[in-house]
């Protein structure tokens, strides 16, 4: 909410008339906002210098109007704003391993040649798929070319925002995509494995033959495209991510980074050894330390090809998400040490259990989806309150879980009687 202030002198009436991306981009209903209007009339020039050709941004903009509410996400990524672990249990999870398994069967022959052309294994593919979109079941809700005008026109980064508004209505100009119905993130990421416009219009190959780049409609486009982005990112195929490792008592934690890469033969004389007891060798590789919950939680020693997968996100934790996901996919053991909190996070079946409890006890927060947004937040606050479970702060962990199925429940507890709510089920 810190953006508020600038949204409303900015947009003025239209940042409290419009209630939704649904509402902001109805057909026929052109933007009315002065400042939002002057914006788009000075970015014609610069799409124009981008390569855009006028007739094309007018088309494509002349029904545009701001949806303010993007400005309010620009500092609220989630992976640097949630817990790890938390963040972890979510998308490295039960229901998001199996269906990935199912993914390498279904799409095998495709992934056997997306490894051939460009290196990458099947697992990490399908791992990026699955983090990204749930593998192709949720590409983002909002209306890309409204999210990215809005950002062009207010915020900050807004000439980052503009470069990536150009490539799409370039991508659009050229056919590859259509405008209707075309969604994504907030910030203009979309697709079944979430490419930015100007990352799009760089990396996305044909890989179907149809003779699109079509990253929405095509598992094999966006298979294929994901892989060439790893490989120029660095990827080199046979090699690890990295390995789980223990460190030793008294380690200097200093020398923990990704940026901080030694010798494995130096991380090995320093007492570093594999979790699994294979001992770490002695050879001249550069690798770095993590440890992203200081030095009580899980370490990692982590390779090049780790790199390549962070550049993706230029996230610690959504990297570890895929790597640790990849690793799952392809059977290997899950990771060792524990999260250093006696409040692990839940997993998505885990969280629907919580939210029908919540339900069982009368809170009003839509359908029990696995999404956790402000209504269940609020319900669990009152939960915890109730239950003396502190601190009282809406997240929903193992101990509220725990404490709610330890409970006499109903006899029937009725999951279909209410209508979700927009704030539980946006990402």
């Amino acid at each position: 909410m810190r953006l508020l202030a600038p949204i409303v002198s900015l947009f003025g009436a239209i940042a409290i008339t419009v209630a939704s991306p649904a509402l902001a981009t109805r057909a026929g209903t052109p933007a009315t906002d002065p400042a939002f209007g002057r914006c788009l009339g000075s970015l014609r020039g610069k799409a124009a210098t981008a390569g855009v050709p006028g007739a094309a941004f007018d088309h494509y903009t002349a029904t545009l109007a701001p949806d303010p509410s993007v400005l309010e996400l620009l500092d609220a990524q989630p992976e640097f704003t949630t817990p790890i672990w938390d963040y972890l249990a979510a998308l490295v999870d039960e229901r998001r391993i199996t269906q990935g398994r199912e993914m390498l069967t279904r799409h095998a022959g495709t992934l056997a040649q997306v490894e051939a052309e460009y290196g990458v294994d099947p697992a990490t593919v399908v791992a990026v798929w699955g983090v990204e979109s749930d593998y192709g079941q949720v590409f983002g809700k909002r209306p890309l070319l409204v999210s990215l005008a809005t950002l062009s026109c207010a915020g900050r980064r807004q000439a980052f925002f503009q470069g990536e508004l150009f490539a799409l209505l370039k991508l659009l100009h050229a056919g590859d995509l259509s405008a209707e119905g075309l969604t994504g993130s907030w910030a203009g990421a979309f697709g079944h494995t979430q490419f930015m416009p100007s990352t799009y219009a760089r990396i996305a190959v044909d890989f179907d033959g149809d003779g699109r780049r079509d990253l929405v409609a095509s598992i094999p486009d966006a298979l294929a495209s994901t892989a060439h982005y790893l490989k120029r990112a660095g990827w080199r195929s046979g090699e690890p991510w990295g390995h789980e490792v223990r460190i030793p008592a008294g380690f200097d934690t200093s020398l923990a980074g990704r940026k901080n890469k030694r010798t494995l033969a130096d991380w090995k004389a320093r007492g570093i050894v594999r979790i699994d007891g294979v001992p770490v060798p002695a050879s001249d590789t550069r690798a770095a330390l993590l440890l992203p919950a200081g030095k009580e939680g899980p370490a990692w020693l982590a390779l090049r090809n780790y790199d390549a997968v962070f550049s993706y996100n230029a996230a610690e934790s959504y990297a570890l998400a895929i790597v640790l996901l990849a690793d799952q996919l392809r059977n290997a053991p899950p990771q060792q040490a524990a999260w250093p909190t006696d409040d692990p996070g839940l997993g998505r079946d885990q969280r629907q259990q919580l939210q029908r409890l919540l339900l069982a006890r009368g809170h009003d927060i839509g359908e029990a989806d696995g999404l956790i947004g402000s209504l269940t937040r609020r319900a669990i606050v009152v939960e915890q309150q109730r239950l003396g479970i502190k601190p009282a702060d809406g997240r929903a962990g193992k101990k509220i879980l725990d404490a709610l199925q330890s409970e006499a429940r109903p006899a029937h507890v009725n999951e279909s009687n209410t209508v979700p709510d927009s704030s539980d089920t946006e990402r």
